[in-house]
């Protein structure tokens, strides 16, 4: 038995059309109290879970932790609005692959400029126009990394020829977990480059800022 059994690469390629995201219509217009949240997120994301039945996509304590470290606005009379839904189905995503602080630099600019301001203004931007725009990009995405993954896979195939028969499928199996865990590790890499430069922008406009109100605090 090889890698290039057709379950096996029929369970990768339909694992993908797991892989669906909220579309920012189907979140409840009005405030919803935290045990609404949960149940919400948990029908819509349970299947993009590694085990359906017993992953948690989010719990109270998830969400009071994320309040707790500022990655998420505090609830308004215990209700959280669209907009909290929007930021929490982010910090999914993110949780996966970053740290708190890592999250918490990429989801501040934006919850300070866009989260409970209204309307779009001139701009025509407000945190579900981002959410909008970042996840419209999705199914060419996904489409684009089902041809990366048969790639590999095919590549994962042609290697070790010379192992004994026996150990064939494990030694492809291993291959193509070491060429997927690569492109995640330079992938991670890059992300966290990208925040770090993120991090220290916004730590030169704060520095900037505070000296500004020091010269004027001098001047008067």
């Amino acid at each position: 038995m090889t890698l290039d059994t057709k379950d096996l690469l029929n369970s990768i390629m339909d694992s993908f059309d797991r892989i669906g995201y909220i579309r920012s219509e189907d979140i409840p217009n009005i405030d919803l109290y935290m045990d609404q949240v949960t149940t919400f997120m948990d029908n819509k994301l349970k299947n993009t879970t590694r085990d359906p039945e017993h992953d948690k996509i989010l719990t109270k304590t998830m969400i009071n932790n994320y309040a707790k470290n500022n990655l998420l606005p505090p609830p308004v009379k215990k209700k959280y609005s669209k907009e909290h839904v929007l930021l929490l189905i982010f910090i999914y995503y993110y949780k996966n692959i970053l740290s708190i602080t890592d999250i918490q630099t990429l989801l501040q600019p934006i919850t300070q400029t866009y989260f409970g301001k209204g309307d779009r203004g001139e701009s025509g931007l407000d945190l579900e126009a981002i959410y909008d725009e970042v996840f419209s990009l999705q199914e060419e995405q996904v489409e684009n990394l089902k041809k990366d993954v048969y790639r590999r896979y095919k590549q994962a195939e042609a290697s070790f020829s010379k192992a004994p028969e026996g150990q064939q499928d494990f030694l492809h199996k291993f291959a193509f977990i070491c060429y997927l865990s690569f492109d995640v590790y330079v992938k991670k890499l890059l992300i966290e480059k990208v925040i770090d430069s993120i991090r220290e922008e916004e730590e030169d406009k704060r520095a900037k800022a505070e000296k500004r109100k020091k010269d004027n605090g001098k001047e008067g």
